[in-house]
């Protein structure tokens, strides 16, 4: 079965921060696929802006580097390529200052009937100056959105700045906060399991399900984000962002309609809903820890004072925490969150375990019966599991065991999945904004965030060490086991 492309409208994407990092891995070769898939039309324009003085020539042979080390040499057919390059245009523009903006200016009034798409993948402070000189230089058209990457501050009120300095220029309607975890295949597959199939629904709820877990693993240390990591933590890297959508699309109630408003609104009540976690509950709710040298994959790690390059930090590498949402649906079921760097692998998956059976009508001989566990695995291998209990084949009475039904998309359906930026950046020329957060989403899920932060300072919550390569610190460990719970690797 072959999914069918249909073009976008004609479009301007202009990258503020041309040259950078994310515009190296994730947006060129995301444009450069769904250019090779017939989804972009001859107008379709890519507009790398930067401070770098890099000239046509120059940026041209950065985005050739730029597809060489992040895309298949296989899918880099000569004619897909050229067809791409011809697409591109730099402009050395000073985004705080005048320079190079007039030049902009005239480069898009020369398609101006064009979808055109602001994406700012430069850092927070300069969203600002940028909508301003957007503003100045009269460039917004009814046409026009902005694409917001996170970081959208570090707390509520930075929150609330940086979502002002945009809303003076560009309406809400036209404003894309991006988080590429909404772009993942599984993850829209979620609601199409929870939506679409009448057999889960009326069995998602607190009389069914025990508990949710929900894990964003990396393997990976801070890398060259070392200096903006100490300044954040995996709690505002991670938990108010992705972790926070995957939990309300885990927990929503059903949308009247698959359109944008009716998912975020239902999505706004999960975050209203969540128990606040304050000085009273956050040591026993809460365990922050800081991975220290070990070994991942086989290889010796360094710790993360060594990867910051200081001799002392307090910020958290890993996060574990138990939430519960205070509504019908969820009373009395704990959701189990976490997430960090140096883990024992590279995993993000959501796992709903249900309630045990009622009542048993097989004697011991049988053997244990497990609880039903459905995995929803959003990276590496995009997928679901559901775990069901059989009897074993053979002769020689009831034996029972759990096994795995299981879905591997990539098997399935015979092809691997698009990139989330490939979907996420159609959407945006599409105009569609289903799968991004509204500003009071991000408001919510700072007004959640906010007191765990403001209680690890006031009642100076240690951090705990783990080596890498492991699933981060025991009392991790201790904080779903106090439940009666496992994490899903150690139940296995």
């Amino acid at each position: 079965m072959s999914s069918r492309t249909i073009q976008v409208s004609a479009f301007d994407l202009v990258v503020f921060g041309g040259t950078g990092d994310l515009a190296a891995r994730k947006l060129l070769p995301a444009m450069f696929q769904r250019d090779r898939a017939g989804q972009l039309p001859d107008a379709g324009r890519i507009i790398g802006v930067s401070r770098r003085p890099l000239g046509d020539e120059g940026y041209l042979d950065f985005v050739r580097t730029s597809l060489r080390d992040h895309v298949k040499a296989a899918d880099l057919e000569p004619e897909a390529l050229a067809r791409f390059l011809a697409r591109i245009h730099f402009l050395p523009v000073d985004v705080t200052g005048e320079t190079g903006w007039a030049e902009l200016a005239a480069l898009l009034a020369s398609g101006a009937d064009h979808v055109r798409a602001f994406y700012f993948a430069v850092s927070p402070d300069l969203f600002a100056p940028i909508s301003q000189r957007i503003k100045q230089f009269g460039l917004v058209t009814p046409k026009s959105r902005v694409v917001v990457e996170k970081p959208l501050g570090k707390d509520g009120e930075s929150a609330r700045e940086v979502n002002a300095a945009v809303a003076c220029v560009f309406e809400e309607s036209q404003v894309f906060r991006i988080d590429h975890y909404l772009g993942k295949e599984t993850v829209q597959n979620l609601m199409a399991l929870r939506f679409a199939n009448r057999m889960f629904e009326p069995l998602w709820n607190s009389t069914h399900i025990d508990h949710i877990q929900i894990t964003v693993a990396e393997d990976i240390g801070v890398g060259e984000r070392g200096g903006y990591y100490d300044t954040s933590g995996a709690v505002r890297d991670m938990v108010q962002n992705h972790i926070l959508q995957l939990l309300c699309l885990t927990a929503m109630e059903p949308p009247d309609a698959f359109e944008a408003d009716s998912v975020r609104d239902e999505k706004l009540k999960v975050l209203k809903a969540l128990k606040c976690i304050n000085d009273r509950n956050a040591e026993h709710c809460t365990v922050r820890g800081q991975y220290r040298s070990g070994s991942v994959n086989g290889q010796p790690t360094p710790g993360y004072l060594l990867d910051i390059s200081k001799e002392e930090s307090d910020t958290e590498t890993f996060v574990a925490i138990r939430a519960e949402i205070a509504n019908w649906r969820w009373a009395g079921v704990p959701f189990f969150l976490r997430t960090g760097k140096r883990l024992g692998g590279r995993t993000s998956e959501i796992v709903v375990n249900f309630r045990p059976i009622s009542h048993s009508i097989f004697d011991h001989t049988a053997g244990r019966i497990s609880q039903n566990r459905l995995v929803i695995r959003l990276q590496p291998d995009e997928g679901m599991t559901l775990e069901v209990m059989i009897k074993d084949p053979g002769p020689g009475g009831m034996r029972l065991r759990s096994i795995p039904l299981d879905m591997s998309f990539a098997e399935t359906f015979g092809v691997s999945n698009p990139d989330a930026y490939e979907r996420l950046l159609m959407d945006v020329i599409r105009g569609n904004q289903t799968l991004f957060m509204r500003h009071d989403e991000v408001a919510a899920a700072w007004r959640w965030v906010d007191p765990i932060l403001a209680a690890w300072s006031n009642t100076a919550q240690r951090v705990h060490h783990y080596a890498a390569g492991t699933w981060g610190p025991s009392a991790s460990v201790a904080l779903i086991e106090r439940d009666g719970r496992t994490w899903l690797e150690d139940s296995e």
